[in-house]
């Protein structure tokens, strides 16, 4: 769908659904996927114990949401504007009133 507003109202139709019911029930399915998705992941040939299965497949679902947490703050580090000057120097917008940090107003202003 190429229509720019279709994010938004599957979001729209996502909250009001979640507004009027317990959404547990309907997300299990996926979040149960999503966990097996990652025990096919550590044993393909499905020889391993339950429990050590259950260990490997647990740290790499710490690994997908560890790099994707690092991808996440490289995206924000990218994406980062300058902060503001705070003593008005410099030509930016300031944050105390053109005062300087000991309270004093400057007199460049």
């Amino acid at each position: 769908m190429s229509d720019p507003l279709a994010s938004l109202r599957g979001r729209i139709g996502a909250l009001a659904l979640a507004a009027s019911r317990d959404m547990r029930p309907l997300a299990a399915s996926g979040t149960a996927a999503f966990r097996a998705k990652f025990e096919r992941d550590v044993d393909q040939d499905g020889i391993l114990p339950p429990a050590e299965r259950a260990r490997r497949a647990e740290a790499a679902r710490k690994l997908y949401f560890a790099k994707l947490a690092l991808k996440s703050a490289k995206a924000r580090a990218r994406n980062k504007k300058p902060p503001l000057r705070v003593n008005g120097r410099g030509g930016g917008a300031t944050t105390n009133g053109g005062r300087s940090d000991d309270g004093t107003t400057n007199p460049s202003q």
